[in-house]
């Protein structure tokens, strides 16, 4: 089993690596051959190039600012947003299995504003609250609560009859058969729901900075928009790999291992 395990994971880095190499490849040979004449160095740059740019924004950045000075504050107003997003959506949707009332109405609101992008939300959050980092920890706590609700919700639902009854055959009730039936046995889709959240937040959240920019708390988006403004596309292409870098360490370094803990070493997914 664990030979199999080892020649699995081999071969799917293996295969990665390839596909990656390829599409650098791809990208490189385009670069090379100049096909959109005069702008060709502005739509695909060598890799070089952003290899250099991607150097010089942690060196220089912009206006004095490294772009590590941008990570930080993207990452920490992310921070902020994931927690009360994931702390909101245990806890109304635990209250939503103990009233049947609350169950009825928050489903409702989880429908109507799980299709509500943050982005068309941004005009009317600005104008009650104004430009200050509150308002973008707003629209992560917006990306993250509805779609990790309705994952939570789904998986309450769909936990057996019989581990519930089991639950309160052992006197488990209310809270404590919520804390030790419910999530255990939906733990496969809470895991769901905060890779979904997780995802939305960090699009949201890049998004709203790139939208309007915060003087006193700029972030990754602004980075990108100001490399934009000053026509500096290797600088933002190189930009665009943090961002992906980042996304890759977040979802292998941990939510990957939270699911092998959790839902895989129970037997619950392969």
């Amino acid at each position: 089993m664990l030979y199999n395990k080892k020649n699995k994971w081999i071969y799917t880095v293996l295969v990665r690596t390839v596909f990656i190499v390829i599409i650098l490849c791809i990208w490189e040979y385009i670069a090379k051959q100049n096909i959109f004449g005069n702008q060709s160095e502005l739509i695909f740059p060598s890799l070089e190039t952003i290899g250099e740019a991607f150097i010089r924004n942690f060196l220089k950045g912009y206006a004095g600012l490294s772009l590590w000075i941008y990570i930080g504050n993207s990452m920490k107003l992310l921070i902020q947003g994931l927690v009360i997003g994931i702390f909101l959506s245990f806890l109304l949707s635990g209250l939503s299995m103990i009233s049947k009332n609350f169950y009825y109405i928050y489903t409702l609101v989880v429908s109507i504003c799980d299709l509500l992008p943050g982005v068309a939300l941004l005009p009317i959050i600005i104008i009650i609250f104004g430009i200050k980092p509150e308002v973008i920890v707003l629209l992560v706590v917006h990306a993250v609560l509805w779609p990790m609700s309705r994952s939570i919700l789904d998986g309450f639902l769909a936990v057996p009859k019989i581990y519930v009854e089991a639950g309160m055959n052992i006197g488990l009730k209310g809270l404590t058969l919520l804390w030790g039936v419910y999530l255990p046995a939906a733990m496969s889709y809470i895991l769901s729901g905060l890779k979904v959240g997780w995802a939305r937040a960090w699009r949201g959240l890049i998004s709203a900075e790139m939208i309007f920019g915060i003087a006193t708390c700029p972030g990754i988006g602004l980075f990108i928009n100001q490399m934009r403004t000053n026509m500096n596309n290797a600088e933002m292409y190189a930009t665009l790999i943090v961002i992906i870098i980042i996304g890759l360490v977040v979802q292998y370094g941990i939510l990957v291992p939270i699911e092998n803990y959790t839902i895989k070493k129970w037997g619950m997914s392969k």
